[in-house]
């Protein structure tokens, strides 16, 4: 019996997770895999345009409609007669899925079918009615007026590539500052007849892959059927979790059970204020910022943003010159302009730690990789949520950072958190 489609993909992943394949074969995988998805997606769109005709049908005359009465059925209608059971076995969908070796899910509707001749009109013995129905209850439009959504900001900081493949191989430099005793830039005047300097570029490879990170929630297929207000905002909620821990994990990722973060990454640069004789004799972080700058501009990349944390941004914004009343930095208290200090953009997240800053050139030092973007899948196939009536909305990414050029970073630690 030939593999079925699911099989041929499985096979496929499996043999692009190995990194010993030469270029060529890789060239071969990816031939293979768009051959087959092309197949996958023809299946699909045919399954649903199947779906949609028996959804559409028109209704089949009535052959034993049930007299008004509720009485039973006559021997005449039984022989003519298709239970729940024998329409689900004789259906069209049952046929396909079987024919998919029972993978995915499927409906079957039976729109065509008089609820009478399911059920007597006679209540079972024992059963307790009430004939006043009540009136169905207003619904407000809308789950959540508002929501305590927090700014992601910090991948939007960093230049953002798709990735093609599971392994990220890249280089990183690890060459030092152009300044005194670089080993790269060995420039110089030479005189006549003399040998001419020799520079020197150093740089680690490095291979790592793509980190899943995911989660989902429960909800009854009542509330998804009842609410598809319910249902979005389940999702939303489930997409803003993943990118609130990519933004902690851009920053503190330790690069080998999780992504890569920067201010994990060996060699980026650092400013801490030497500990004052006094706390009186303490610089601001306003100064310690402007400090850091002049450290990422020596190791030769003018930085272009600084991440700080909201209680930082706040003693910032407040700090006054000495006996003056006078705000050391100019904000715009009227409006929602991006925040700036030494031509800097801001972006205040509590994804840093309080204490600590990050002055880079972000676009410059590292790349956000990600394979497929966010996505968000629905399906009752988990422990026994078929029988509890039960689906899952899962949400995931596939993302990993790299770091090219460390020195583009400099974390700064406040003086306050050194005393």
């Amino acid at each position: 019996m030939p593999p079925t489609l699911e099989e041929q993909r499985t096979a496929l992943l499996a043999r692009l997770d190995d990194t010993s394949l030469t270029t060529e074969q890789v060239h071969e995988i990816v031939a293979e895999a768009r051959g087959l998805a092309d197949a996958i997606q023809a299946e699909s769109d045919r399954a649903a345009a199947r779906a949609a005709l028996l959804r559409t049908a028109p209704a089949a005359p009535a052959t034993s409609a049930v007299p008004d009465g509720g009485a039973p059925l006559t021997p005449a209608e039984a022989g003519t007669f298709r239970s729940l059971a024998q329409r689900f076995a004789d259906s069209d969908g049952l046929r396909e899925y079987r024919a998919r070796d029972k993978r995915g899910q499927f409906q079957v509707e039976m729109r065509d079918i008089n609820p009478n001749q399911l059920l007597s009109r006679d209540a079972p013995a024992g059963t307790i009615t009430n004939p006043n129905v009540p009136h169905l209850p207003q619904l407000v439009p809308g789950i959540v007026k508002t929501t305590p959504d927090l700014p992601l900001l910090v991948a939007d900081l960093l230049d953002q590539q798709n990735a093609d493949y599971n392994v990220l191989e890249y280089i990183r430099e690890t060459s030092g500052p152009a300044g005194a005793g670089s080993t790269w830039n060995k420039a110089a005047v030479v005189p006549e007849g003399t040998a001419k300097p020799q520079s020197t570029l150093t740089f680690d490879t490095i291979t790592t892959t793509l980190k899943t990170v995911a989660h989902w929630m429960p909800i009854t297929r009542q509330a998804a059927d009842d609410n598809g207000q319910l249902t979005g905002y389940i999702q939303g909620r489930l997409t803003y979790g993943l990118r609130f821990l990519r933004d902690r994990q851009l920053l503190n990722g330790n690069g080998t059970t999780e992504m890569q973060g920067i201010l994990t990454t060996p060699g980026i640069g650092t400013y801490q204020q030497p500990k004052p004789t006094a706390p009186a004799t303490d610089e601001p972080p306003l100064v310690d910022i402007r400090r850091a700058k002049t450290v990422a501009e020596i190791a030769g990349f003018p930085p272009d943003g600084v991440i700080v944390h909201p209680q930082d941004w706040e003693a910032i914004e407040l700090d006054q010159a000495p006996g003056s009343g006078v705000f050391r930095v100019i904000a715009n208290v009227q409006g929602e302009a991006t925040p700036r200090v030494w031509g800097l953009n801001v972006v205040s997240t509590v994804a840093i730690a309080q204490g600590t800053a990050l002055v880079g050139g972000f676009r410059q030092g590292a790349t956000l990789w990600s394979r497929q973007g966010i996505t968000v899948l629905m399906t009752d196939s988990h422990a026994d949520f078929f029988t509890a009536n039960t689906l899952v909305i899962l949400a995931e990414f596939r993302a990993n950072l790299a770091v090219y050029q460390p020195k583009a970073f400099v974390k700064v630690t406040f003086a306050a958190a050194t005393v």
